[in-house]
């Protein structure tokens, strides 16, 4: 790498947090933040974000700039890989490290991504032990959060997940890119929700715990 834009990405994403009293009173910037070695992981994902012009936003066109450049050199997560998720998504859906494990940088008391979602396009039901917190830096989606009415977030909307809550997201004309981090209970991944769903591409509707599905 000719050069190394990580270092360029943290001070961005560090003065977005900071300028955020949300993002601060959920989980203030930490500052016991060091350095690690990472192996980078290509998926096809990084290359739809790279090419992604339908990314606007009002105030974060520093950061969201910084994680697509740094995006050919990050490690792209495949949490779901292995399950009934499908290939489209594994191949479509975007997210990797800034600070956490496989990422440029490590702390004990946060773990910060980047999460990327094209248009039309469906992250299902999930759930994790850690609380969460999305600050939608451009673009839009569709947010659920279970016993929760939906929320369309734009560029600059936050959303908050508590430890265990079922939610999803969809995107509809528009793709998503969102600074994620959590603050807790960093030792387990997410995991689906529902499943007793065997899909390759499906659009999921959902009323309650209930999922009715259709083939895309």
């Amino acid at each position: 790498m000719m050069n190394d834009p990580w270092g360029k990405l943290l001070e961005t994403a560090k003065k977005v947090h900071l300028a955020n009293s949300k993002l601060q009173d959920f989980c203030p910037f930490p500052k016991d933040i060091k350095k690690q070695e990472f192996e980078p992981y290509h998926i096809p994902a990084s290359d739809l974000m790279q090419n992604e012009t339908g990314l606007l936003t009002r105030d974060y066109a520093e950061l969201r700039d910084a994680f697509i450049s740094a995006s050919p050199y990050a490690h792209w997560r495949q949490t779901y890989k292995g399950t009934i998720i499908g290939e489209r998504f594994l191949n479509e859906f975007g997210c990797y490290g800034l600070i956490g494990p496989e990422s440029p940088f490590q702390s004990e008391k946060i773990r910060a991504w980047v999460v990327y979602m094209p248009k039309k396009f469906y992250y299902p039901w999930h759930h994790h032990p850690a609380e969460e917190m999305y600050l939608c830096l451009a673009g839009e989606a569709v947010f659920r959060r279970e016993n929760c009415p939906d929320v369309r977030l734009s560029s600059g909307g936050i959303m908050e997940h508590s430890a265990n809550q079922p939610h999803s997201m969809e995107t509809v004309e528009h793709p998503i890119m969102a600074y994620v981090v959590w603050r807790s209970e960093f030792g387990t991944k997410p995991v689906l929700t529902f499943k007793a769903v065997s899909y390759t591409h499906l659009r999921a509707h959902e009323t309650g715990r209930n999922l009715v599905c259709r083939l895309l």
